[in-house]
């Protein structure tokens, strides 16, 4: 299947973390996306982990940066969408981690699949 071209039916607004994920998932089809976001919060939690560990503040703000940099890429480069950071600030770092978290146990491709199972696709 073509994913280039699927995204989930945009709700006028989310109201909850749940209801937001699906849509989230389908703005991060293409495996390189992933594999750039996987990237950035790796680099940005080893950054906060230093930051910490080194009483640097300023790799707080290094972090967040890496982070959006390489996620970015993904979204504007390979899956050609907007960053849902732009709308959903909250609920897009909350999908980052929980992204992270399901590729980490090997379930985000599961997540994915159903996603694009759905049918609840929008051009």
């Amino acid at each position: 299947m073509d994913t280039s071209r699927l995204r989930v039916v945009k709700s006028d607004r989310y109201e909850t973390f749940e209801d937001f994920w699906p849509f989230y998932v389908s703005e991060h089809l293409h495996p390189a996306t992933r594999a750039l976001h996987y990237l950035g919060t790796t680099v940005s939690l080893v950054l906060i982990v230093l930051g910490a560990v080194l009483t640097q503040p300023v790799l707080f703000l290094v972090a967040v940066f890496a982070g959006y940099f390489f996620a970015w890429i993904g979204h504007f480069f390979v899956e050609k969408n907007r960053p849902a950071t732009f709308t959903y600030p909250l609920y897009s770092l909350l999908g980052d981690y929980r992204m992270y978290w399901l590729a980490l146990r090997g379930k985000m491709g599961a997540q994915v699949a159903a996603v694009e199972a759905s049918g609840r696709f929008a051009d």
